[in-house]
């Protein structure tokens, strides 16, 4: 029965932690026995099956529970197999929203190597729009995944083709993310391509785009700012935040510091 399967992998996560806890009486209880199990729930025929399959894996990849291996030898294989160009539509979606939910988790070398290649090639799908949109919408997370290097010579390419897009959506997505993308680039990159990127964006023929453009604006600019003399930082959650100056701070010793923090259109997407 589906409703089994579904409530067995709700209770993998708590099960590993348990088992983590008490390693040295169950040293590879969990490696042998449930990952593989979650392993191959994300194949199963349910939808519902899948869905929980993969909550419980993202549960595990957060608890840092999945060794190294396991996520580059069964983990990512299986990923890629689902989100292939041949793949069925729905698993297809589902790999995709998986892999980017799960790329900040995981090591820099292992998204680069094993994940950026099968992202690259699903942004320019023409099948299917949905998984060109999952792709543009969680574009900020990808590129601060991999890096200033890869996102310059692979991501900003597939940037500005979903920011051509035809499906209004698609370009609406970019200029929710627009700041997270350039935030990961170099100051020449981020004035010769993204300026001009963006001013197509904040000019485009759809309201809807344009909105979020304007709405991004600001969050832009504040990527050309120098962050030592600006005091301008991303947290980790993806907020852009404004550290008030040592000035301030000193001015009133007993007063709580008012950091203003503007959420990041990438925190927004997702």
């Amino acid at each position: 029965e589906p409703t089994v399967r579904t409530e067995l992998m709700e209770q993998i996560p708590p099960i590993a932690i348990f088992l983590q806890e008490s390693r040295p009486k169950f040293p590879a209880a969990f490696f042998e026995y449930l990952m593989p199990i979650v392993v191959r729930y994300l194949t199963d025929v349910n939808n519902q099956v899948r869905k929980a399959g993969q909550e419980a894996l993202l549960i595990l990849l957060e608890q840092d529970l999945v060794a190294q291996s396991d996520i580059e030898n069964k983990v990512c294989p299986i990923l890629l197999d689902l989100s292939a160009p041949d793949s069925d539509d729905e698993y297809k979606v589902e790999a995709v929203n998986i892999i980017c939910k799960m790329a900040s988790m995981l090591s820099r070398t292992t998204v680069e190597h094993m994940l950026l290649p099968r992202f690259c090639e699903l942004c320019s799908d023409g099948k299917l729009f949905q998984v060109r949109k999952i792709c543009a919408a969680n574009f900020g997370d990808i590129c601060n995944a991999v890096g200033q290097e890869a996102t310059e010579r692979l991501l900003i390419p597939k940037f500005f083709e979903l920011c051509s897009d035809s499906v209004w959506g698609m370009r609406k997505a970019c200029a929710e993310c627009f700041m997270a993308v350039s935030y990961t680039t170099s100051p020449e990159v981020r004035r010769s391509k993204l300026s001009p990127l963006f001013i197509s964006l904040i000019s485009d023929t759809c309201r809807w785009v344009r909105q979020a453009a304007f709405q991004s604006l600001g969050p832009f600019i504040s990527t050309f700012a120098n962050p030592s003399s600006a005091g301008l930082y991303i947290r980790e959650d993806g907020t852009l935040s404004i550290r008030p100056s040592a000035q301030d701070v000193n001015s009133n010793p007993c007063q709580p510091s008012n950091n203003i923090t503007v959420v990041s259109s990438s925190a927004t997407a997702a």
